[in-house]
């Protein structure tokens, strides 16, 4: 008996599922030329069929990458810069105001506080421009720091150069860290003699309260300070002169600005804080990174 090959069988052919269902496309579409189906891997998460991330998914991946302390550190420096320049520049006209009505009626005794005062003025411009523009900068390196440890944007990618502007950035952070401490302990001067004034009126007025001793005894001399000369007239403020000194607008004001001010002063310094221990652990792990990433290339 003679067995015959398989191609002249008259055995019917069996069609799989996959093929009947191009023999349908081609049916419909019988001018589209045939097209060669590649393996679907399966599907992770919530990724749609398409393979394109949804809403949802890119609005989480987007959030990953915000450096949350950068931008809490930003907003709180911008705050404090705000208020020690902006209540400081005011607080500062007011002291002129209440230095040559009470304390020093001629003009050449106070001119140099006065050119001081009017420097610092300046200064304050220069701060309030420079922090706004620093500021900017350390969010941006935030921004691309913390895509490049979370590897967002494909695999991990630096540059020696991107490495030395980080390093760059957290010794300037230092620096001006240990700036500023200096300048909220400044800004807490003026608040340590307007204090003093203010007590000393609060005491006059506890006096005239009780009838016990007369408040023409009590005095304060803004010469102890050093802010005018000795030969300054009148230098100081008496009993009820003094209490008139008190209850007027500029006291008042310049008072609670330069506590404001200062309370500015040491929220920018509450900030530089925070940007030195986000930029300092980028940087740490930055340079960790690219250690390990030219290891595994050799």
């Amino acid at each position: 008996m003679q067995i015959l090959p398989a191609t002249f069988c008259n055995c019917p052919k069996v069609i799989t599922r996959p093929e009947m269902e191009i023999g349908r496309y081609h049916w419909m579409y019988r001018s589209s030329r045939p097209h060669r189906y590649h393996h679907v891997p399966a599907l992770r998460g919530n990724v749609s069929p398409l393979g394109i991330q949804g809403c949802f998914e890119c609005c989480i991946k987007c959030l990953g990458g915000v450096p949350y302390a950068s931008l809490v550190a930003t907003i709180l420096c911008f705050s404090g810069v705000a208020l020690f320049c902006g209540c400081g520049h005011v607080a500062l006209t007011g002291t002129v105001s209440i230095l040559e009505q009470h304390f020093s009626t001629t003009a050449s005794d106070h001119a140099l506080l006065s050119e001081v005062i009017q420097l610092m003025q300046y200064v304050i411009y220069g701060i309030a421009s420079f922090f706004f523009l620093y500021g900017i900068i350390l969010l941006a390196e935030g921004f691309y720091t913390t895509s490049a440890v979370k590897e967002l944007h494909g695999e991990f990618k630096t540059t020696a150069c991107g490495r030395c502007i980080s390093g760059m950035f957290v010794f300037l952070t230092y620096v001006l860290g240990v700036a500023w401490l200096g300048v909220f302990g400044f800004s807490a001067v003026p608040v340590f003699m307007f204090y003093n004034i203010w007590s000393t009126c609060e005491v006059i007025k506890s006096l005239q309260t009780n009838m016990t001793v007369p408040g023409d005894q009590i005095c304060v001399d803004i010469r102890q300070y050093g802010i005018i000369p000795w030969n300054a007239v009148p230098g100081k403020a008496c009993g009820p002169i003094l209490e008139n000194i008190c209850n007027t607008n500029e006291f008042y004001m310049s008072y609670h600005l330069f506590i404001v001010a200062c309370a500015g002063a040491g929220a920018t310094v509450i900030a530089l804080l925070i940007y030195m221990m986000a930029t300092t652990y980028n940087y740490a792990v930055l340079k960790f990174k690219s250690r390990e990433d030219c290891c595994t290339k050799f």
